[in-house]
């Protein structure tokens, strides 16, 4: 299994794989990295800023559902097609997340009065070269599971 480590943004120890699923079947978290038309979808989390969308997975539903609803939730994002990326595992201090990493094309976007604990969609035609830099994007943005996962879905 070929795996990557590394610290995250919060100095905890990142393991992260493309392979199907190495640390959990049922993962309790997604992130989904969007494309709607030539563009990237990301939302703007109320406290951390700019991220592409993602959560917790709900009761009742698997990983991919929980994919689908979050993106809609946060972005209005109708996904066309979500494709697996990766997993990754995060050991911190309050205790280890295991993440699911999903891209999804978006077929068309949907206004909507709420968007959860977000501002909504955010297009982007390029993400930012010094995204680990700028304080308006999310520390989720700043690690390298987003630059592995960009390079294997042959975005970088």
């Amino acid at each position: 299994m070929s795996e990557f480590m590394f610290t995250d943004y919060y100095h905890n120890q990142v393991t992260f794989s493309f392979e199907d699923h190495p640390y959990s079947p049922a993962p309790k978290h997604v992130w989904v990295i969007c494309r709607l038309e030539n563009q990237w979808l990301l939302t703007e989390h109320s406290r951390r800023g700019i991220e592409f969308p993602g959560g917790k997975v709900e009761v009742g539903e698997n990983a991919e559902e929980a994919a689908v609803r979050e993106v809609y939730e946060e972005t209005g994002g109708v996904v066309k097609h979500l494709q697996y990326v990766g997993q990754y595992r995060v050991e911190g201090k309050g205790g280890t997340i295991i993440k699911n990493v999903y891209y999804a094309d978006i077929d068309r976007l949907v206004d909507k009065e709420d968007y959860m604990e977000t501002k909504g969609p955010v297009k982007l035609t390029t993400l930012p070269k010094d995204i680990h830099l700028n304080e308006r994007y999310s520390f989720m943005m700043k690690d390298q599971v987003l630059t592995y996962s960009l390079k294997h879905l042959n975005y970088l």
